[in-house]
């Protein structure tokens, strides 16, 4: 295998783990791991207005996202990924499960819709500098 296609399958799974870390992270409530995503800045759209943030600033405002629920799973799969040179596209759908169990009862809400984020790579790896996500559906029950 020659050097080229062998580094675009490794960038391919570095790009691929970064995205499992990001839903680890966040399930798992570890927010180092989930910090160690992104750029030390980064765009975030969840909304359809892209917002620059201070990483530290976007993962407090995750931790604040999903502290209401008891416990989340994020799955991210199906990943289209294009690279170009030290930069990268990577499309993957996903599917977000926000369970709630408190006095009140229990309840759930689920997202699926799809991300699209631009990575960088440095000497870390590849990271998340342009984080968007458009849903398609929700379910709540």
């Amino acid at each position: 295998m020659d050097e080229k296609k062998l580094q675009t399958l490794l960038d391919r799974m570095d790009i691929i783990d970064t995205s499992i870390r990001y839903a680890t992270g966040v399930d798992m409530r570890d927010w180092e791991i989930y910090r160690s995503c992104f750029t030390d800045e980064l765009e975030v759209d969840f909304t359809g207005t892209p917002e620059t943030q201070n990483a530290d600033d976007w993962v407090n405002t995750a931790r604040q996202l999903v502290s209401p629920y008891t416990a989340t799973q994020h799955i991210i799969t199906n990943h289209n990924i294009t690279i170009d040179g030290d930069e990268a596209t990577c499309i993957a759908y996903l599917q977000a499960q926000h369970y709630r169990s408190d006095d009140t009862g229990v309840s759930a809400l689920t997202v699926g819709g799809y991300y699209t984020n631009k990575l960088v790579r440095t000497p870390e790896g590849w990271k998340i500098c342009k984080l968007k996500l458009t849903i398609t559906w929700t379910l709540n029950s």
